[in-house]
């Protein structure tokens, strides 16, 4: 982690050198000495850190490394404040410069001074580092194995010798991989299973490895545990004497002096004609497996190689060539936790009653990982079952059992692990997860955003810093290190979410280094300086004595009471880069904040704030303004002078009436709009009536990536059509006229962009745009109130690459025929108020990928899809107040003469809205009578078909 401190500073530097940055006398001298010792310390710290743990006077150097980076990051970032203050124009702010001179002439001494004082502690330090030079060069020589986990690893070893009563939960994927093993074609796979550290990866693999059916199907065998030592040679040699010794035959003379290609031979001429099975267990990186595949010889034997893996890239990445198959390890389900969890704490009795409760929750911060059950239950089985209170306390603060507890001392490295593997642009970003609490479902983009505002992604020539975030997120995804919590309908990351027991770990590696400060009550000490603090559920308390002058980001979850900032935080905070008030108690904007040069990041999302006063211009850094949820109908003028705005969304959603027309509510457009061309995300705003220079003014916006508007008239598509040609970076277009009946004209725009993934169409169309079929990257496709004369399914069923189709009011003709061999990728099917609809057929091959049909409101449609048993992939059915005449032909009594139609369909359900909330019924409920109640969906629970 100082590796990833100093190169953040280096990065800071890095402009103070390329602008004409005001010095007083040896200001710039101390910077450049400052640089140039950092660079040289920079080299080692990687080593350094991964050796922090086991080593302490290693540990005390790293921790003075990184506080004078966070220090002299500090002084930047004032003296950058004080040159923005000398930029100030205009004749007032003139005289306020004038009267602020010799304040900023002794701040200036003052930053030099400091600036000393670091350079002075640098060289300390960098005299301490010539010292221990000599140790982190012997540790750069074992590096490859210190990255491998060789200084913890050989505990790996106990998962090899779990007795089948202490492992649970294996039996069906155990049978899934040995049915992989044993059958399918003569040629070599490999097969590769993967997950997050502690899913019992090893001990699955070695339960297969060890399986009767497997050892007499494959006479030649061998496991190798990769992450031991990687050297080549090391690992190549290993496998020829565990191959010799399984066939009983003496090892080659000569086999310690021979070469990687000779090894390399060895194998592949004793395996050639053999059926093998070899494990290639905890491998971490694609070249440790492009290092060995070439010994394994695909000799139509049927032979097969197993590797574990914590990385999804390697798993995939080395079944490719072959063919093979990647086994995503799973948690354990529910009643396997809570079977293991009861066998390890209470030694195979039944859990008390009156500990039921806090077992369950303690149970849960687990979710399912073996290793993570077997630790927690060590510890507790330790505990007087008679002290409630002390399993209480474990459950409020396991995190806190990590530190310095032997029986959760093996589970806290293996969690490590991966993150000590990460490289230093990805540890910020990781450790940047601890500011959300437990259970938090945290919202892609937001996290992207916040990265961003940070200054944690490094720019790269030709990429957005959203792209390489982008890929920085697929990373830690890639690393089993954060999970996929749920996605849109096109298969976009929408949500994530971060194993609790990980959390708590990288919180604690996170307060260590004073990267982020949790405060979760009132009564917690604060770190003396903090940099980053995130308060959950109640307000701290004011600190007198700690600082928050140096506070860069500031986050509320689940705070009620009324919120001052004055009064939490009375000396201020000049240096804020991040405000997150997402859900907080808020009416009113915080002015407050308005002279926080430094902001970059501000969300008021979900707040009750309605005005955004004019201060809100000199925000000079602002990169996102999240008003989304909000009440906030229009912005001043003032916002034009943000020019790094990046993400503005301001609008507000309906969900109770999402079929509804005025369903979403927007922003007024500034005039001006145009000045903001950094902007990628602009939604949504109305088109105001603005003579089309509104319109005019978005073909200036060329960095969009996401637009949004609203209230368009029938006499502004001319202008619109000429703003989207030069949108070439478009990727979400989303567009709603000013009423039901008023026409989107959009026939002027004659070369759409190629790249335009997701269209949003809600308002009267005379015709159906004729470039909407050569848009060969679109995945969602709404069209609400068009009310086409033709049907647009003629136009549409080729479009290669269309997921999710909704269709609301969209043609008023009596008939929609899905053809055979159209709509290839198609998952998401809604048909919405067909007024004229009598019949919908299904051809034979249509949709082969659908997965969701859902029909609602179309009051003439009485008999369900034609040909909707040839829908094989369909998983669910739905209905929304549809004809009872429709629904009667379901029924199981033997009335129902449909029903054969659905019966291959696993959820079948018919919905009606009543009394503000929605009535769900099963069709497996309808066996004697109709309707029988079913449960009851609140109205926000229900999913938003139109949500944009």
């Amino acid at each position: 982690m100082a590796e990833s401190a100093v190169a953040f500073l280096l990065h800071k530097l890095a402009p103070i050198f390329e602008n004409e940055v005001k010095f007083v006398r040896g200001g710039q001298e101390e910077v450049v000495y400052l640089r140039r010792e950092l660079e040289l310390i920079r080299a080692f710290l990687r080593i350094a850190d991964a050796l922090e743990e086991s080593d302490e006077e290693l540990k005390v150097w790293v921790k003075q490394v990184r506080d004078v980076a966070h220090e002299t990051e500090d002084v930047l970032d004032e003296l950058a404040l004080l040159q923005a203050h000398d930029h100030v124009h205009g004749f007032s702010a003139s005289l306020r410069r004038i009267s602020c001179c010799i304040k900023n002439m002794k701040a200036r001494y003052r930053i030099a001074s400091e600036l000393k004082d670091i350079n002075s502690r640098i060289r300390k330090i960098f005299e301490v580092h010539k010292r221990l030079r000599s140790k982190l060069n012997i540790a750069a020589d074992k590096s490859n194995s210190i990255y491998a986990g060789n200084i913890w690893h050989d505990q790996r070893g106990d998962a090899l010798l779990l007795d089948k009563t202490d492992v649970v939960g294996i039996d069906k994927p155990k049978k899934q991989l040995v049915r992989w093993l044993v059958k399918g074609n003569s040629r070599r796979e490999v097969i590769s299973v993967t997950g997050m550290g502690g899913l019992g990866k090893t001990t699955l693999v070695k339960k297969l490895y060890d399986d009767q059916e497997v050892k007499k199907h494959f006479k030649t065998h061998a496991w190798v545990t990769v992450s031991q030592s990687f050297k080549i040679e090391e690992l190549l040699r290993d496998m020829v004497h565990k191959l010799f010794r399984v066939i009983e035959r003496a090892a080659p003379e000569g086999l310690e002096s021979m070469s990687v290609d000779q090894l390399k031979v060895t194998i592949k001429d004793l395996l050639q004609k053999r059926r093998y099975l070899v494990v290639f267990d905890d491998v971490w990186h694609i070249y440790e497996w492009e290092a060995v595949k070439y010994a394994l010889p695909n000799n139509n034997c049927g032979s097969r190689v197993v590797i574990t893996t914590r990385k999804s890239d390697v798993a995939s990445s080395s079944c490719i060539e072959s063919k093979g198959k990647v086994y995503n390890l799973r948690p354990l389900p529910e009643r396997e936790s809570w079977d293991l969890f009861i066998r390890k704490t209470f030694q195979g009795n039944s859990c008390p009653p009156y500990l039921m409760e806090i077992c369950n929750r303690i149970l849960r911060k687990c979710e399912g990982l073996p290793l993570a059950i077997v630790a927690v239950s060590g510890v507790l089985a330790t505990k007087d079952r008679r002290r409630i209170d002390e399993w209480a306390m474990i459950c409020r603060s396991v995190g806190a059992e990590f530190q310095g507890n032997d029986k959760l001392d093996n589970l806290k490295k293996v969690l490590s692990h991966s993150f000590n593997d990460l490289p230093y642009y990805l540890k910020y970003c990781f450790l940047y997860l601890s500011i959300f609490p437990e259970n938090h479902l945290i919202q892609r983009m937001r996290l992207i955003r916040l990265w961003i505002a940070e200054g944690f992604i490094e720019a790269k020539e030709g990429r957005t810093v959203e792209e390489i975030a982008e890929d920085y997120l697929n990373e830690l995804l890639n690393r089993n290190l954060i999970q996929v919590a749920g996605t849109t309908s096109d298969g976009r990351v929408k949500t994530l979410h971060i194993h609790d027991l990980l959390r708590e770990i990288i919180i604690l590696k996170s307060r260590d280094q004073n990267f982020i400060a949790v405060v979760k009550e009132q009564s917690v000490a604060w770190p003396e300086k903090i940099r980053r603090l995130s308060v959950h559920n109640t307000l701290p308390k004011v600190h007198e004595k700690r600082s928050v002058s140096k506070l860069r980001s500031l986050f509320l979850f689940g705070v009620v009471e009324k919120l001052s900032l004055h009064k939490l935080f009375p000396d201020g905070f000049k240096l804020l880069t991040v405000l997150d008030f997402q859900d907080a108690p808020l009416k009113k904007f915080p002015i407050e904040i308005v002279d926080l040069y430094y902001l970059r990041y501000l969300s008021l999302r979900n707040t009750k704030v309605n005005v955004i006063p004019r201060y809100i211009g000199k925000l000079q850094n602002l990169e996102t303004l999240d008003l989304k949820k909000t009440s906030v109908s229009a912005l001043p003028i003032e916002v034009l002078k943000l020019q790094r705005l990046r993400h503005l969304l301001v609008y507000h959603l309906k969900l109770e009436a999402y079929a509804h027309f005025y369903s979403k509510s927007g922003c007024k457009a500034l005039v001006q709009i145009g000045k903001l061309q950094s902007l990628q995300k602009l939604c949504f705003i109305k088109a105001n009536k603005g003579c089309g220079m509104i319109m005019r003014e978005l073909g200036k916006l060329t960095q969009l990536r996401k637009l949004g508007i609203m209230k368009l008239r029938e006499q502004d598509g001319k202008d619109l059509c000429s703003s989207i040609e030069r949108l070439t970076k478009l990727r979400a277009l989303s567009i709603t006229s000013v009423g039901e009946n008023e026409t989107i004209d959009l026939q002027y725009l004659s070369s759409p962009h190629q790249f335009l993934e997701r269209l949003y169409l809600t308002g009267r169309l005379e015709n159906l745009p004729n470039w909407i079929p050569s848009l060969h990257s679109l995945v969602r496709l709404f069209l609400k109130w068009s009310h086409l004369k033709n049907d647009p399914l003629v136009y549409l069923q080729d479009l290669p690459n269309l997921v999710h189709l909704e269709l609301l009011q969209a043609y008023d003709g009596e008939t929609v025929c899905f053809k055979s061999k159209k709509f290839k990728k198609l998952k998401i099917l809604g048909l919405d108020k067909f007024d004229q609809l009598k019949c919908v057929k299904v051809e034979k091959g249509a949709m082969p990928c659908l997965e969701k049909l859902i029909i609602q409101r179309c009051e003439l449609l009485q008999k369900v899809p034609s040909g909707i048993q040839h829908l094989t992939k369909l998983k669910v059915l739905e209905f929304f107040d549809m004809p009872d005449k429709l629904i009667m032909t379901l029924r199981l009594d033997g009335q129902g003469k449909d029903y054969w139609k659905v019966a291959h369909i696993p959820e079948v359900y018919s919905t009606y809205w009543r009394d503000g909330g929605w009535d769900v019924y099963s069709i497996e409920s309808f066996r004697e009578s109709f309707p029988l109640p079913g449960s009851v969906m609140r109205s926000h629970e229900l999913r938003t078909l139109w949500k944009v």
